[in-house]
């Protein structure tokens, strides 16, 4: 989640919340289903609507607002730091972790429209948390409730990117950075299947395809060919495609078929195969089929959507534009 440009160690221990609550039902880190129902109850389909509208026009939007999800929570939490815009190589948006990062515009589009109809009520950070599961239902995936409530925080520093997960990541690292965020391995496999959604840029690539020894034996022969008529050897590598070949606009459990079958782009991908641990998980849900996998995701972003939240007014605010500080 790169579900990658969503840029890996202790196993910390953590509260796993109760995931079968009541609507308006409070829990212990201060979010809550419905929390804008009286101060905003337009929020949510106000955000609904500029998704759509984006979605319409771009398809590829659905994956850009999904990473932009994953990569504002694994950087210091979900408080929307990742929104920032300083233009000075100062902040978290501009680490390299955080490379090929888009969606701020719909962010922001949304944002101007809550702002006209329910002025300093819904953070930046609840928005983007919104337009994930927005995407996810738009693209065929399962619906569920956001719990939302979280302020925007008020720092932003590039440095602390540094930790975000990267493309060529081993098993063992990714496992240590999720661990530290209290995922599991299992919520990052299914977290990271979300790159069913996703696009990918030849940069992460062409190492595989075209460097000493290669192509890489993991690329399955099949696909060579057609990662090469997309990525072309001295070529451009900014060209994006799709991260799950054949599924790629659907929200599916097709990624997991393709990691298993040697259909994919990016190393760390290809990892979750060759280690014991993560190919059991991938073997399982193949097995079991969608349901399960589409369960254990959204248990798995839920409990991303937690991740370090400011609800306390006195240690966040409500921003009135998402790229930047209020005054």
């Amino acid at each position: 989640m790169s579900i990658s440009s969503s840029p890996p160690l202790l196993v910390t221990s953590f509260i796993i919340f109760v995931l079968s609550i009541d609507h308006h039902s409070h829990l212990s880190n201060g979010l809550r289903q419905g929390y804008y129902d009286s101060t905003c109850p337009n929020a949510e389909s106000i955000v609904r609507e500029v998704v759509e509208n984006a979605i319409s026009s771009q398809p590829a939007t659905a994956g850009r607002l999904l990473r932009l999800h994953f990569h504002d929570c694994f950087i210091d939490g979900c408080d929307g730091s990742v929104l920032i815009d300083h233009s000075d190589g100062t902040v978290e948006r501009d680490a390299r972790g955080h490379a090929g990062l888009e969606g701020f515009d719909v962010v922001d589009r949304a944002k101007d429209e809550l702002e006209r109809q329910c002025p300093e009520v819904v953070s930046c950070s609840d928005i983007v948390a919104l337009m994930a599961r927005d995407s996810i239902v738009l693209s065929g995936g399962p619906d569920y409730s956001v719990e939302t409530g979280r302020k925007d925080g008020l720092v932003s520093n590039v440095e602390d990117a540094d930790d975000m997960v990267e493309p060529d990541d081993s098993v063992d690292l990714l496992t240590k950075k999720f661990s530290l965020r209290g995922l599991s391995l299992k919520d990052m496999v299914v977290l990271n299947a979300a790159h069913t959604i996703g696009t990918s840029a030849c940069f992460f690539i062409t190492e595989r395809l075209y460097g000493e020894g290669r192509p890489d034996s993991a690329i399955n022969p099949e696909f060579v060919p057609v990662l090469e008529s997309k990525c072309i050897e001295g070529g451009d590598n900014f060209v994006r495609f799709p991260l799950d070949e054949g599924s790629e606009m659907e929200f599916d459990d097709h990624f997991l078929t393709n990691v298993r079958d040697g259909f994919t782009v990016i190393r760390s991908d290809a990892a979750m195969y060759e280690d014991r641990a993560t190919k059991s998980v991938i073997d399982g849900y193949i097995a079991t089929g969608k349901d399960s996998f589409m369960k254990d995701f959204v248990d798995a972003i839920v409990r991303m959507g937690r991740i370090g939240v400011i609800t306390d007014g006195r240690d966040g605010e409500i921003r009135r534009t998402c790229s930047s500080f209020n005054n």
